[in-house]
Formats: C-alpha cells, sequence, structure tokens
C-alpha cells in the first residue's frame, strides 16, 4: 500500500477522527489504504470501518478484514451509503484525504502528470465518460479561461486558453506533449513545472468536478455524524481549503454565518482547530507531496 500511497498527516489525523475503539468510521477516499489500514489498527474487534473510492486500482488495495466495507462510490454520496449500511442515526467519524495518489500521478497512461507522454485523461473513475482531452479540444475560450482561473489560479489564464484554442484548430489535442508544445511559448523561465501543475490541476478539478463533489460531501458528512463526532479533513489546496474551511466555520461553502430566532449559529459543525496542522519538517523531508497539506477537524454539534 505505501508503494501506491504514502498517507500525509497519518498519525494526526487518525488520533482526530477516533473517539471510541468500537466505534464507526469512514474514510471517505480510501486511496491506497494507508489511511484505512491505521484505523482498523487502532479499533478494537467490535469496531467498523467504510471507505469509498471512485478509482478501481483504489479498489484493488482492500485489505483482509471482516470490519471493513469498502464501497466504489464518489465521496459525494456518502450519507446515502452510510445510511444503506444500517446507520441513519450517524457514525463517530469520517475522515477525507483530498489529495490525487501518488499512484494516479506515477501511472503515465493515467494522465496526471505532465512528466510523461501520455494520453489527456485524467479520470479518477475510469468509466467516467469525460476526459482532459474532451474538455481541451471542446470547451470555449471563455469556459478555458475561467477553470484555468478559478481550478489553478493561473496566471494568463486567458492567453493560455487562446493558444489552446488556435493549436486545436490544427489538430486535436490528444497527449500530454501535444497540450505543452500548444502553450510552450508561454512557459515562464525556470518555473516550467510550477506552471504547468496549476494548468493541469484545473483541468483535473474540472474532469473530476472536484469542487461540486467536495460541496456535496461536506454538506453529506455533518449530516452523517452523530452529535459529537468528528470530521477530519486533508486539504491541498487553496479552493478546497477555502471551501472546507468556510463550512466548517458556517454550514455553507461561501462562509456566511446563520443564526436562528435566538441569534444562535446555526453551523452542524465546529472547529477543533482553529488553525490548520502542518506537516513535520521531517515528514516533508520523506514525503514532498505532504508540503501543501493542511489538516483540518471539526467536531458536530448537538
Amino acid at each position: 500500500m505505501s508503494e501506491y500511497h504514502n498517507p500525509v498527516l497519518l498519525d494526526e489525523s487518525i488520533s482526530a477522527l477516533i473517539s471510541s475503539p468500537s466505534g464507526i468510521y469512514a474514510d471517505a477516499t480510501f486511496g491506497g489504504g494507508g489511511h484505512t489500514s491505521e484505523i482498523l489498527r487502532r479499533i478494537s474487534p467490535e469496531g467498523r470501518v467504510i471507505s469509498f473510492d471512485r478509482d478501481s486500482d483504489a479498489i484493488a488495495n482492500k485489505p483482509d478484514d471482516d470490519r471493513l466495507t469498502l464501497i466504489r462510490s464518489d465521496f459525494r454520496w456518502i450519507q446515502n451509503h452510510i445510511i444503506h449500511q444500517g446507520y441513519k442515526d450517524g457514525i463517530d467519524g469520517i475522515l477525507a484525504d483530498l489529495g490525487v495518489s501518488s499512484h494516479q500521478f506515477d501511472t503515465a497512461e493515467r494522465g496526471f502528470s505532465f512528466r510523461y507522454e501520455a494520453p489527456l485523461d485524467m479520470r479518477m473513475n475510469q468509466e467516467a465518460q469525460t476526459t482532459a482531452a474532451d474538455i481541451v479540444n471542446s470547451y470555449s475560450m471563455e469556459d478555458l479561461e475561467k477553470i484555468l482561473r478559478l481550478y489553478g489560479e493561473v496566471d494568463n489564464s486567458r492567453k493560455i486558453a487562446q493558444l489552446i484554442c488556435k493549436a486545436r484548430e490544427l489538430s486535436p489535442i490528444n497527449t500530454t506533449g501535444e497540450l505543452g508544445k500548444a502553450i510552450e511559448s508561454v512557459l515562464p523561465k525556470f518555473a516550467e513545472h510550477k506552471f504547468l501543475a496549476k494548468v493541469y490541476q484545473a483541468l483535473r478539478i474540472e474532469v473530476n468536478q472536484e469542487m461540486k463533489s467536495l460541496e456535496k460531501f461536506l454538506i453529506g458528512a455533518a449530516k452523517s455524524l452523530k452529535p459529537g463526532g468528528k470530521l477530519v479533513i486533508i486539504t491541498y489546496h487553496s479552493l478546497e481549503d477555502r471551501m472546507v474551511k468556510n463550512f466548517i466555520k458556517a454550514g455553507n461553502i461561501d462562509g456566511k454565518v446563520e443564526k436562528d430566532f435566538y441569534g444562535n449559529a446555526t453551523a452542524p459543525l465546529k472547529a477543533v482547530n482553529r488553525k490548520p496542522i502542518l506537516p513535520q519538517e521531517e515528514e516533508i523531508a520523506s514525503n514532498t507531496r505532504a508540503r501543501s497539506a493542511k489538516l483540518r477537524i471539526a467536531e458536530k454539534t448537538e
């Protein structure tokens, strides 16, 4: 499992998640199974874990443990599955690691990385219809500019969109190399990789509808917890971290606090840590993908 993905903030996240060894917990982003395996290690024979992933490669990592139920599904449907599993009164904790797995980045043919010549795919669910190539070749210049700006915070996003549209008029852009060639004239010297990472992040988020899934997940997760249950989330970029922070604060992704007739905030969660927990230097040194991780913890209110 460690070869598939090295779990980030492992001890910090699981320690925050587990309140009782006999509790019921969900790992909403199974991946390589690192977090799930640690939950299983720390709970008792009476405890249970429900894990989710939409990637068939991840499902193959399932450990042989009767206490685990592994469901192939987008985590946006977590509330439906929790109820279907018989826990209509809620569970004790939910964990989500929002990062892309090392396996997905390192498997060239998945198209998640510009480091390899590969088809522009980027689908986390390989049965989904829309690929990154579909987006690059069919979206209008205005829509390409929008996703590059909003999801990648890409400088000069309009120019990038123009270059993509110009290149595809001559020939479809179907591979990572073809995309790189289409926009190479505006890649900043000495910062090409950082710039390309933003472009790829924007396309990946759009392909997988990550922000919409995250919003639905947060709503469903809050409804799926018992009072006092913990929501533990690891984020990796500012867009998702802002959404998580706002939801914990206000119960909505805009961060607008609503109050009842008596002036009490109606948010279903309360923050356990005001500032996010960050990886230690030792962890970053051994796993560079941890460098942007932030851990936020919330508790379901009564």
